[in-house]
């Protein structure tokens, strides 16, 4: 696949199939993890791995880190190869290394802080057992989560899009059938769903592990200069999608709270639901995303405007249908998903249509909002891409989380998503016109100057 020559609308809904099928596949993780386990111990099953999520948004945000940062430099650098001889593997190398660091600092968390980490996030007495045993087979495989999303990224853009996709599938056929089995079967309960999802996560890592055998493989080991300055280009670079996770799980937490001190039991149970619904909304947005990355990347390196632009139009079309798509689905059947997660009790499913319905509002704006931060990453925009994930990450989605239930009372709490990605689609809006319409001016102004012609 050649992304400088071949065409755009086939480069792009090619990537986008490799990355949307890698993206669901790893959403079918928790999916299927809630479904099981919620079938088989109720909602408190459910309440239990909603109050883990904020450490699966830790572990998959860190991944993303130097994944999505070290790869958008790496196809830059590939893109400008004629007028920058640097390598681009010194981005693959350093992107290694400073995911095996993340990667060890996770790995210590969890295994002796997983406790006061859990009440952290809002596990009380009854929540923290059940919680803990969940995450006692994860303890084995937590590196493995890391490397998958680094590796991912950097398939994508070494041409091989389709194995990082046949990796994550494999790995969760795995999680899925190897859930059925450890839970029911051999009545695990929620430790067997743990089991499986770590044991899926270190199949998919020995897949993605053959791309080096491979003849298309172009990724090294190589000497670096100037180490800390790459890294920090790479953190720089990929910190905005790596926000992005780490705020889902800052807000998981804050939400976590106040649905214990405003709704009750039921409510977090429901809002368990949503946590997972949402990681598939916000995966499809990242496969729209990450199928145009490397597309943006190296061609603004080789400076093709024109191919960024359409590339830009296919994947504003791609978030459009996701948009329209989980709308429809929240606002039209919210007790489908009540009854695929759990065996529900009275309680929550009179609570499940309000909350689940107000949420999903925010499933319109949120792809955008999301395929937004890697469009301003691609262009070398960190500085935007950050303020779109700062804010619906944390600062304005944050604010309205505390703010509506004192205003308003329990059911505000749940109009606060659907807000901020308000909010934040019109500065994302305003802001991707500006950089589309001045896209290459600043290179053509140089071109044109005295002395440059």
């Amino acid at each position: 696949m050649d992304l400088l020559q071949g065409k755009i609308k086939n480069l792009y809904f090619k990537y986008l199939a490799a990355a949307f099928g890698s993206a669901l596949i790893s959403s079918i993780y928790g999916i299927v993890d809630m479904a099981m386990v919620g079938q088989y111990q109720g909602p408190s099953g459910t309440a239990a791995l909603a109050v883990v999520a904020p450490v699966w948004n830790i572990i998959y945000s860190l991944g993303l880190l130097t994944g999505i940062g070290g790869s958008v430099l790496f196809s830059l650098t590939r893109g400008r190869k004629q007028e920058n001889e640097e390598d681009e593997n010194a981005y693959f190398t350093v992107a290694a290394a400073g995911t095996l660091f993340f990667a060890v600092i996770c790995w210590l968390a969890v295994i002796f802080f997983d406790g006061p980490m859990l009440v952290l996030f809002g596990a009380e007495e009854t929540l923290l057992p059940l919680a803990q045993q969940y995450l006692l087979p994860i303890k084995f495989a937590v590196p493995f989560f890391l490397f998958n999303q680094m590796l991912a990224a950097f398939l994508r853009n070494d041409g091989n899009p389709g194995l990082a996709t046949a990796a994550v599938l494999s790995g969760g056929i795995f999680n899925v059938f190897g859930d059925y089995l450890f839970v029911f079967p051999l009545n695990m309960g929620i430790f067997g769903a743990g089991l499986a999802t770590a044991t899926g996560c270190l199949i998919t890592f020995v897949v993605m592990c053959s791309h080096f055998f491979t003849a298309r493989n172009t990724l090294r080991l190589v000497p670096v200069t100037h180490f800390f300055r790459k890294l920090r280009k790479i953190v720089v670079t990929g910190f905005s999608t790596f926000f992005i996770d780490v705020a889902m799980g800052i807000l998981t937490m804050l939400f976590n709270r106040q649905i214990m001190k405003y709704a009750g039991a039921d409510a977090l149970a429901v809002y368990g639901i949503i946590v997972n619904i949402s990681t598939v909304v916000q995966c499809c947005a990242y496969s729209v995303g990450q199928a145009a990355q490397p597309i943006f990347s190296i061609n603004l390196g080789a400076g093709l405007w024109a191919r960024v632009r359409q590339a830009l139009k296919y994947a504003l079309l791609a978030a459009g249908f996701f948009s329209a798509l989980w709308t429809f689905l929240a606002l039209a059947f919210p007790n489908v998903f009540v009854h695929i997660f759990m065996a529900p009790t009275p309680g929550v499913l009179e609570a499940a249509p309000y909350i689940i319905r107000c949420y999903g509002i925010s499933f319109l704006l949120l792809p955008l909002n999301i395929f937004s931060t890697y469009y301003f990453q691609s262009m070398m925009k960190p500085g935007a891409s950050f303020f779109v994930s700062i804010s619906r990450g944390m600062a304005v989605s944050g604010a309205l989380i505390l703010l509506l239930p004192l205003v308003g009372g329990a059911d505000a709490l749940w109009l606060a998503m659907p807000i901020t990605e308000l909010l934040v689609a019109l500065a994302v809006i305003f802001l991707m016109v500006r950089y589309t319409k001045n896209l290459g001016a600043e290179k053509r102004l140089q071109e044109n100057a005295p002395g440059c012609r």
